[in-house]
């Protein structure tokens, strides 16, 4: 075998020139999205008012394997991609395992994450369309970020719905949105007619990801020339994302690798889903495949505690109802640290391949175990990762050790999904010993279950 460098990088033009969609493969029950008012599944025209034409045509696109990624978007995408895949020997060495860890590093951005590859596309398809200014919302920040950095890069307005606690935690993510052109207003808000009853019903709300969905829809709906855009969940979002996992499976083919175990993060799916399209399509052709594990955090169990089953998309009832697993749309979660994993739901494509068998595992760790392997992680291999990120850190971490009492050699990937550098203030509880663990009770998780609606 090729010894394998620490990085290993592929060539500027390896970068893929298509972006594979998920549910032209997956061949069980593609259960739409239903209107809101009809309960009929959703068209394009209906999504129009809301979504860019082009968006509502990927999001309902069940045929198309390969979507060309347009030349504009190419380009933007050669100014941080295509992103490294590490292997993590330093971390191997501190674990004492045989088992091969690589990570797949989408930090390399201003946005620090992965969220750009998703935003730059959703910009340009507005741009194209003559929209004038998007809205959208954002948990930890990170989309918040790369949307106000691909709108400040094709001259659109944006207004941003940031979930309060995490405005809050994160006031230097709302000033870079603003250095970038971007309107950040903390949710539930004033300025909406949903966030005013939000506010009424609970004036000390920390907000959640479901209620500035809610603010960011009513606005572009009543807005001229302005349409709304979403980081994860929706099938465009994790096609657009099927990049990572298409360079992953290219950078390792050179080294003869297959991977054992593909672990991510999970909270609405973009990253997870993006990192294993490769591999899923192996597994939806009856090929050999890696063992799946989408991690998420205790205090917002969707995959491991919700039920799967039609929902709405945001808390203000709103959105087209879609068939996932969800803790209902009025669950706010406990305040945590990992803010882009606080969303009630999970992607409906993530959602039916967990149901079916085709996701092997999905896995609830505590805040507390994730950052001492966050800070494990960043001594050893000299990386601040993000808290949502750390949820896949410590899984391979875990998976790494039972390598280490078996013996056997496996190779482990997991998705570095973004950087932790504007989440000083929770790093800075972990380490004075001040940051607690969430576990919602039964009854908590009632509340939210009692508003799913019975169809």
């Amino acid at each position: 075998m090729k010894k394998i460098p620490y990085k290993i990088y592929l060539d500027e033009k390896e970068i893929p020139k298509q972006w594979y969609n998920l549910r032209a493969d997956m061949t069980q029950d593609h259960s739409p999205m239903l209107h809101p008012g009809t309960l009929k599944p959703v068209t394009v025209t209906d999504l129009e008012p809301i979504f860019c034409k082009e968006l509502a045509l990927q999001e309902l696109n069940n045929t198309d394997r390969f979507i060309d990624i347009p030349g504009p978007i190419y380009d933007f995408y050669k100014m941080y991609r295509p992103s490294p895949l590490i292997r993590a020997y330093f971390l191997e060495r501190e674990l004492q395992t045989p088992a091969k860890i690589f990570y797949k590093f989408e930090g390399n951005n201003t946005s620090g994450s992965h969220k750009l590859n998703s935003a730059i596309a959703q910009a340009y398809y507005a741009k194209e369309q003559g929209i004038k200014m998007l809205t959208t919302e954002t948990g930890a920040g990170q989309w918040g970020t790369a949307l106000s950095m691909a709108c400040g890069f094709f001259g659109l307005d944006l207004t941003v719905y940031m979930v309060k606690i995490s405005a809050q935690q994160k006031p230097y993510r709302k000033a870079i949105m603003e250095t970038y052109g971007a309107k950040v207003i903390a949710s539930p808000s004033d300025t909406t007619q949903i966030g005013r009853r939000m506010l009424s019903d609970n004036p000390d709300s920390g907000g959640s990801l479901g209620t500035a969905i809610s603010e960011a829809v009513e606005v572009a709906a009543g807005t001229p020339d302005t349409r709304y855009v979403l980081g994860s969940v929706l099938n465009m979002v994790l096609l657009h994302q099927s990049i990572i996992g298409l360079e992953t499976k290219t950078a390792l083919e050179k080294y003869d690798i297959y991977p054992d175990i593909v672990i991510g993060c999970a909270g609405g799916g973009s990253n997870f889903g993006g990192l294993i399209s490769a591999y899923m399509h192996d597994k939806l052709h009856g090929k050999q495949a890696p063992y799946f594990i989408a991690v998420e955090p205790v205090s917002c169990p969707t995959l491991t505690r919700g039920k799967f089953c039609y929902d709405f998309c945001d808390t203000g009832k709103v959105t087209p109802l879609a068939k996932m697993y969800t803790l209902g749309s009025s669950f706010i979660p406990s305040g945590n640290h990992a803010g882009g994993l606080r969303y009630h739901g999970m992607s409906p494509i993530l959602s039916q391949l967990y149901h079916d068998g085709y996701i092997d595992e999905a896995r609830s760790v505590e805040q507390t175990g994730v950052f001492a392997a966050a800070k494990l992680f960043a001594r050893v291999e000299g990386l601040l990762p993000a808290p949502e990120s750390s949820h896949a850190i410590r899984a391979a971490i875990d998976e790494a050790l039972k390598c280490k009492e078996t013996g056997e050699e496996k190779t482990i990937v997991f998705g570095l999904s973004g950087t932790g550098y504007f989440d000083m203030g929770a790093y800075i509880m972990y380490n004075s010993g001040s940051m607690t663990d969430n576990l919602p009770s039964d009854e908590e998780l009632g509340k939210g279950f009692s508003g799913i609606p019975v169809l």
